[in-house]
Order: structure tokens, then C-alpha cells, then sequence
């Protein structure tokens, strides 16, 4: 088992320090959550239609898995710390656009430039991989994301809060300052850990077809994009099920976010404090069975019998365990099939999570309405979460042909 690396905080000649890692993805997962709770007053503000504002959840989602394809090849190239300095600086430009846009075509564009800053999460996941293997890869990343979901526990709440007190453009006003911090973390503590860069894009561009001929590297792939979907296509519902179906002010909604970060941040230890002894692949059984289930008694429990708010939305703390149990793992795979392309490989596995995500958030948001209630919230999220588990199967078959070969 290899040894983890020497780290001392705010010393660049030693990799990040854990906390570190998780403020560089708490970032990415703050930027991503806190306006939604503003959503409708958004719409309002711009004088638009909530269909149309909610696209700054889902091309945000549609342009950060496309800077993913380029993100980990870039980095396995050029380095961890330049990408990251260069990245959470265009993403403090971007958002002061979206504080000052006149119209909402200026906003959602600086909101999709906004997108710049997955970096933060595909680097603290590669980062990980450069300093570890891959069973202790599954349970750092578990730590690591434990952290992170603080974020989308406070994130949402502390945007609606804002909003009623300040209006809609101080959470983006809070994620400038945070920018800012973020990049001084950064600059002082982040040490070079890509130390088997290619000599260029050519010799680095041959090695692809190992990766992309790797039948486990896609069906890793697979699972985080399904699991990840269920998440994102709660993002893209939550805001209509709790202002038009329960009638939620900004702040509650925002409340009403917690038990599915609180899940989260219980399935990101229960993969920390066990991915070692149980397995990549059965951490990922277990979360995605867990995640399906959970999603099945609540639609059972809806269909027998109304549900208030506070149920309603306390029942997704079962899906936010689920997916806590399944992304370290599913992301540590995939970064282990090809260890020397661990950029790349989070990279394109983070687009397509990302992609998928955003489509499915989309989906969600076009096919809410006042008569349909949370039903096709329910059944996108179930049908992606049943694909999960087809697809870790899949990985597990897989695994046994390679060991047996």
C-alpha cells in the first residue's frame, strides 16, 4: 500500500493539505447551489419565466462538463497549481458579471463562464490520485467530499437568507469573496503533484486509446453519471416542487436542502471510514441499492397518502447517503484504470457526470408543472438511479473476466 506523501499547510513544496482540497470543491459545489433558493425572484427580476432562469442551472451543468474534457488533459500536461491559479481567477471575473448583468442573456453567458471553476473538483480528485493509491484513493476522496458537503447543507439556506435580506446578488457577492479566499489558499499552499507530465499534447494524445479502450474505466463512467443524476435532477426540481407545489419561501427552500446534504456528508464517511476493508465495487453496490430503495418507499409513500414539506423533503437524506457511498468509489475507479492519466480520466469522467447531470436537470425542469406535482421529479430520479445499478453490475462482471483472464 503506498505511503501517503509528507503535507504541510501553506508549504508549496508539499501536496495540498486536505482542507485545502475540500475548499477548492466546496467552491465548485457553493457556486453551483446557493442562488436556487432565488430562482423565482431571478425570473422576476429579469422578467422572464422560471423555464428560461433555470437554465443557469443547466447550461452551467452543460458548460462544466465540457471544460471537464479539457481541464484534466490540460493539467496532465501543464500541472495541478497553474490550472487551478488561472481558473478561480476567470471564475471572479465571470462573477462579477453575473452581479452586474443587465439582461439575463448577460447573466446566463458570465454563468456559464462561471462553470470554469470545476476545476476545483476534478483537481482535488486527480491531486488525491497523484498522491495515493486507489483503495485509499476511494477513502481520501470520501473524506474529502465528507467536508464538501457542508456546502450544499449551508449553501442553499444561507442564499435564501441573503436573498430576503440583501436581494438575489449577494450570494453571487458572497461567492466573489470566497473566490478570492480560495485563490490566496491556493497560491500559498498548492505543491506541484502531476510529476509524470508528458512532453506534449502529441505524446500525451497517443496514450488515450488505453484509457478509452478500458471497458471498466466507462463503466465506472456510467455509475457516477446515474448516481450523480438523481442529484442533479433534484437541483433541477427542488426549486418549482417547493415554491409551486408547497408554497416555500426563499429561506425554507433553502432549509429544506440540509437533509440531503446531511446524507451526503454520512455516506461520504461510511465510504472513508470503510472503502479500504469493503471494496471499491461493493461500496458502490451498497450506495446505489440504497439510493434506489430509498427512492421507492418514498414514491410508494406519496402514492398512498399526501406528504407535507418537511417528509417530502427530508425523505432525499436516504438518496443523499446513497450517493455518498457511491461517487468515491466510482471516482477512484475510474482514476485507477490509467494512474498516469488521472487528469484526463477525472476530467472526461466528470463530463460526462456533469452532462448527463445537466440533462437530466433540464428534463426535470421541463416536465414539472402545477398538475404533474413531484411525480416526474420521482420517476426521472428512479429511472437513473435503477441505471446505476445495471451499470455497477456491469463493473463488477467486467472485474471478474480481467482478474480471471
Amino acid at each position: 500500500m503506498q505511503a501517503p506523501p509528507t503535507v504541510r499547510l501553506f508549504d508549496r513544496t508539499t501536496p495540498p493539505h486536505v482542507v485545502t482540497l475540500v475548499l477548492m470543491a466546496g467552491l465548485t459545489a457553493l457556486s453551483m447551489n446557493i442562488f436556487l433558493p432565488s430562482l423565482p425572484m431571478m425570473a422576476e427580476w429579469f422578467g422572464t419565466d422560471y423555464g428560461v432562469m433555470q437554465l443557469a442551472v443547466s447550461l452551467y451543468l452543460a458548460m462544466t462538463g465540457l471544460l471537464q474534457l479539457f481541464i484534466g488533459p490540460i493539467s496532465d500536461r501543464y500541472g495541478r497549481r497553474p490550472v487551478l491559479l488561472v481558473s478561480i481567477t476567470v471564475f471572479l471575473l465571470f462573477t462579477v458579471g453575473t452581479i452586474v448583468a443587465p439582461t439575463v442573456e448577460v447573466f446566463l453567458a458570465c454563468r456559464m463562464g462561471q462553470a470554469v471553476i470545476a476545476t476545483g473538483i476534478v483537481l482535488s480528485r486527480a491531486i488525491v490520485r497523484d498522491m495515493v493509491d486507489e483503495s485509499q484513493a476511494a477513502s481520501m476522496i470520501g473524506y474529502v467530499t465528507m467536508g464538501m458537503a457542508l456546502v450544499p447543507m449551508v449553501g442553499p439556506a444561507l442564499g435564501g437568507m441573503l436573498e430576503e435580506a440583501f436581494g438575489w446578488q449577494a450570494s453571487f457577492s458572497l461567492l466573489l469573496a470566497c473566490g478570492v479566499a480560495v485563490l490566496v489558499l491556493v497560491w500559498a499552499d498548492v505543491g506541484e503533484t502531476a510529476q509524470n507530465r508528458s512532453a506534449s499534447f502529441a505524446a500525451q494524445v497517443r496514450s488515450y486509446p488505453a484509457l478509452f479502450g478500458a471497458r471498466r474505466f466507462w463503466g465506472y463512467c456510467a455509475v457516477a453519471a446515474f448516481s450523480s443524476g438523481t442529484f442533479f435532477a433534484y437541483l433541477g426540481g427542488m426549486p418549482f416542487i417547493g415554491t409551486v407545489v408547497y408554497g416555500l419561501t426563499p429561506t425554507e427552500l433553502g432549509l429544506y436542502f440540509a437533509p440531503t446534504a446531511v446524507g451526503y456528508a454520512l455516506g461520504n464517511y461510511i465510504s472513508g471510514r470503510y472503502a479500504v476493508r469493503v471494496g471499491v465495487i461493493g461500496m458502490i453496490y451498497a450506495g446505489c441499492v440504497l439510493t434506489l430503495a430509498g427512492l421507492g418507499v418514498q414514491a410508494l409513500w406519496l402514492a398512498v397518502a399526501d406528504m407535507p414539506a418537511l417528509l417530502f423533503f427530508s425523505l432525499f437524506v436516504v438518496m443523499g447517503v446513497g450517493n455518498g457511498m457511491v461517487l468515491p468509489s466510482a471516482n477512484a475507479g475510474m482514476l485507477s484504470v490509467r494512474p498516469e492519466l488521472a487528469g484526463t480520466a477525472s476530467g472526461l469522467g466528470g463530463a460526462m457526470m456533469i452532462g448527463g447531470g445537466a440533462a437530466l436537470s433540464a428534463l426535470t425542469g421541463a416536465l414539472l408543472t402545477e398538475t404533474t406535482g413531484a411525480w416526474p421529479l420521482l420517476g426521472v430520479m428512479g429511472a437513473s438511479a435503477a441505471l446505476a445499478v445495471v451499470a455497477i453490475g456491469y463493473v463488477a462482471r467486467r472485474q471478474r473476466q480481467v482478474m480471471g483472464a
